[in-house]
């Protein structure tokens, strides 16, 4: 699915762990696709959610709906009924263990969508959330969700630790990501075409005194250095054609149209180079320990959070063993995952 404007991340990386849950075979109301712990997921909230899919499917396939039945529509389903388990799941958990989140609080998120995005129009925001097929009703519910399931995972993992020992290991076992080797480069300025007879005019028009930023920006075919009138930073790590011409020139000298119409120089063309300054070499070092430390602390940080959180997962799974029941046609595979969101 399309990323939402409004979303749950921490509960789509349960998606694929909690998906197994329930299969229990206590009898579901009428009304519901399912039941949690005894709280039903009604067949109204279910049809909320599968409207907003379909909504944001339309979106990214021209307008056209997934046929009821195929295995897109299949696949949309099942995923929202393992999303309304799960979002149960969560909300129950946090009960447990005094998580709450306030209205006031919910208010405070959606203002600040509103502020950020639409210049601090609620209106404008309800009608964004309309059409992806959201009112605001289940946009505050999904917001909701979204903050006890931050809560959760705040405590969560608020026990995680990373000793300098590990992280002196890290910084060992990896040192070849902490070491940079001897390198060169060069600023320039370079102007690509395709074909050769260009290439020329355009050298003439620049050794008559033409502005090679002009020039640049009106025939340069790589948009990257042409927005720039052409400069570029060399080093050394371009094709062999483009990389001899501008290791060689003097500085401020242009050169000839150096071909790299080859495929070993990437079929690129024909680049005109100017040299802008000296060739500025590095000598090869190693990021030092002091250096690294604070990125290996949040890198090891994150795995241990990860490992305290997918264990609290593992535990969930088991204490809903059961507690889970599907209405007839409702039970998604037990390998189904939800989209993952940005």
């Amino acid at each position: 699915m399309k990323t939402r404007l409004l979303f749950l991340p921490l509960l789509l990386m349960l998606a694929a762990s909690l998906a197994a849950c329930g299969g229990g075979s206590q009898a579901v109301p009428a009304n519901a696709v399912a039941e949690v712990g005894g709280t039903p997921i009604t067949t109204h909230d279910f049809n909320v959610y599968l409207a907003q899919s379909v909504a944001v499917y339309k979106q990214q396939n021209g307008g056209t709906a997934p046929t009821p039945g195929s295995p897109q529509y299949t696949g949309m389903r099942d995923q929202v009924v393992a999303y309304l388990v799960e979002s149960a799941e969560l909300v129950q958990q946090a009960q447990k263990e005094n998580i709450s989140v306030t209205q006031g609080e919910v208010n405070k998120f959606l203002t600040n969508v509103a502020k950020t995005r639409f210049g601090g129009s609620m209106a404008k925001l309800a009608a964004a959330l309309k059409a992806q097929g959201l009112s605001m009703q289940t946009a505050r519910q999904e917001v909701y969700n979204n903050l006890i399931s931050q809560k959760l995972h705040t405590k969560v993992t608020s026990g995680a630790k990373v000793t300098t020992a590990q992280e002196q290991a890290y910084y060992t076992q990896n040192s070849a990501q902490y070491s940079t080797p001897a390198g060169k480069t060069r600023s320039v300025e370079h102007i690509l075409v395709k074909s050769k007879s260009l290439a020329d005019m355009i050298e003439q028009k620049l050794r008559n005194g033409a502005s090679f930023a002009k020039l640049a920006k009106q025939y340069s075919k790589d948009p990257g250095s042409a927005a720039l009138g052409g400069k570029y930073t060399a080093t050394g790590g371009e094709v062999p054609a483009y990389d001899q011409a501008a290791f060689s020139l003097k500085t401020g000298a242009l050169s000839a149209p150096v071909d790299a119409t080859s495929a070993a120089n990437g079929s690129y063309g024909w680049f005109i180079i100017k040299a802008l300054g000296p060739l500025k070499t590095t000598a090869a070092h190693t990021t030092p320990f002091s250096q690294a430390e604070p990125t290996i602390h949040q890198t090891l940080l994150q795995q241990a959070q990860d490992k305290l959180w997918q264990q609290w997962i593992s535990d969930l799974v088991k204490q809903y063993q059961g507690k889970v029941g599907y209405q007839s046609g409702y039970a998604p595979p037990t390998t189904t995952a939800l989209p993952t969101t940005t």
